[in-house]
């Protein structure tokens, strides 16, 4: 079969397993620690206290530690566990579900904000430089298709 042009769709998904094994890897986690980036109060944190500020600031309502659960696809206990480090360490607070009493409330903290705003400046930095010999038209067009990409893909497999 060497030589028969694969289709986009085989393409697209060869490139999406190698960015999850890449994930699953921890390898932008590794990197921040090769590059000193990972320094401070917050660096002995597991990496998945930072998904969950991720799952936290995403949500459209603040969601609660099941909820989270949810979104980053772990059991309620260890979503628990990494709530609590993220609450100990002061990057997020519990806040009363003002619709239902009985219900807390994740809610980035200013310092939760911060930090995971560092996350994501470091994350770009990494897609410019991966980037970085490709003409801005590409860059352009990346951005683009990934965004339209990923959005339309969310609708297909979305839980109806």
């Amino acid at each position: 079969m060497e030589g028969k042009a694969k289709a986009p769709e085989d393409l697209v998904e060869r490139a999406l397993t190698g960015l999850r094994r890449a994930q699953k890897r921890r390898a932008l986690a590794r990197l921040s620690e090769r590059r000193g980036e990972r320094t401070g109060p917050y660096a002995a944190l597991p990496d998945a206290v930072f998904e969950l500020l991720d799952a936290v600031e995403a949500a459209c309502i603040a969601p609660t530690v099941t909820e989270a659960a949810g979104e980053l696809a772990v059991d309620q206990p260890r979503a628990s566990r990494l709530a609590a480090q993220a609450l100990d360490a002061g990057l997020l607070r519990r806040e009363a579900d003002q619709r239902d009493g009985r219900r807390s409330l994740l809610v980035l903290t200013d310092d939760g904000a911060d930090v995971l705003a560092a996350v994501r400046s470091f994350r770009r930095r990494i897609i410019a430089e991966a980037t970085a010999g490709w003409p801005s038209r590409d860059r352009d067009t990346l951005a683009r298709l990934l965004t339209r990409f990923a959005q339309d893909y969310a609708q297909v497999t979305a839980l109806k």
